[in-house]
């Protein structure tokens, strides 16, 4: 048997389980993140791997709270990850079976780029341009 709310109860009764996000206090949070982020460029010479995982991790870090009360993450149940776990697994045999023809093939230089030069000297009228014969010719 299933219980109708009552409409006479009071809000608190029948609103939502979870508490309403203050959106205004994540809009701040991301936007200093940004600042963050921006901040880490703007330091003078500093490792690039150390960068890198400095403007990843926060990166990763306003991704979550995106996630997290924007598509209201934070306050659903274990269901969500029935639905991740194997959208991940696909996503990334989707990646690993494009790996061999487009990631690692589409960037390999086949010819040596010192020919290139010098068959562009050769012919004045540019790549894959063939002078057409004279008359007399």
């Amino acid at each position: 048997m299933t219980h109708a709310p009552n409409p006479a109860a009071a809000p608190s009764e029948t609103a939502d389980a979870h508490p309403h996000a203050n959106y205004l206090a994540v809009f701040g949070a991301l936007c200093a993140l940004t600042l963050v982020s921006v901040g880490f460029d703007l330091l003078p010479n500093p490792p690039k791997l150390v960068l890198a995982a400095l403007v990843f991790g926060v990166a990763i870090a306003k991704a979550y709270c995106v996630m997290a009360w924007f598509m209201h993450l934070k306050f659903e149940g274990a269901w969500k990850y029935i639905v991740l776990v194997p959208t991940s697994l696909l996503g990334l045999g989707l990646v690993l079976a494009l790996l061999p023809d487009i990631g690692i093939h589409y960037y390999t230089v086949e010819a040596d780029p010192t020919d290139a030069v010098a068959s562009l000297a050769e012919n004045e009228d540019g790549p894959g341009m063939r002078a057409e014969p004279e008359a007399g010719e």
